[in-house]
């Protein structure tokens, strides 16, 4: 199986509450195999199966409570 790595800029992530939250949402979406959080660079990093759509992606974080960084 291929491995596809998504890298997206999440605005207002500042501590580990905000990673765990952003973690667990993305976590839950179909064919997600891993999710790591960069609090430094507020850049999340998504492994899936197959492509992610940026609706899918915002609507995960939207749940965290957090958005895609313009």
């Amino acid at each position: 199986m291929h491995t596809i790595y998504n890298v997206f800029s999440v605005a207002g992530m500042t501590c580990e509450h905000c990673a765990a939250s952003i973690t667990e949402e993305l976590s839950e979406l179909d064919n997600v195999t891993d999710v790591s959080v960069n609090l430094a660079t507020g850049n999340v990093t998504i492994a899936s199966a197959d492509e992610l759509s940026h609706p899918q992606v915002e609507a995960a974080l939207a749940q965290a409570g957090h958005r895609l960084a313009s």
